[in-house]
């Protein structure tokens, strides 16, 4: 299995309403590559995989394919609360599989 295609089905699994980060991913496929971690985020288009849930470390609203207002606005559906460009609950949401 191809590296994004391991990232896009551990995404998969972050439940609605949770959130997660690149480097936990990472973490969870044995590698240091963060930015790998979202750079495959990045390249992915479908709905499938939840890639709007994953934020960096620090609770913060980065890249998105379809752009950070599209981000927002999933996660805001979800019930998630942003304040900042920031996940206003961020550890209460992390989820570490």
């Amino acid at each position: 299995m191809h590296f994004s295609e391991k990232v896009y089905t551990l995404c998969k699994t972050i439940p609605k309403g949770n959130i997660s980060t690149y480097k936990i991913l990472a973490e969870k496929l044995n590698t240091k590559a963060y930015r790998a971690v979202g750079n495959a985020l990045n390249k992915n288009k479908s709905l499938e995989f939840p890639c709007h849930r994953v934020v960096n470390s620090k609770g913060e609203l980065h890249g998105f394919a379809t752009g950070l207002k599209n981000k927002t606005k999933l996660l805001k559906k979800e019930g998630i609360k942003i304040k900042n460009n920031k996940i206003a609950d961020f550890e209460e949401l992390l989820y570490k599989f």
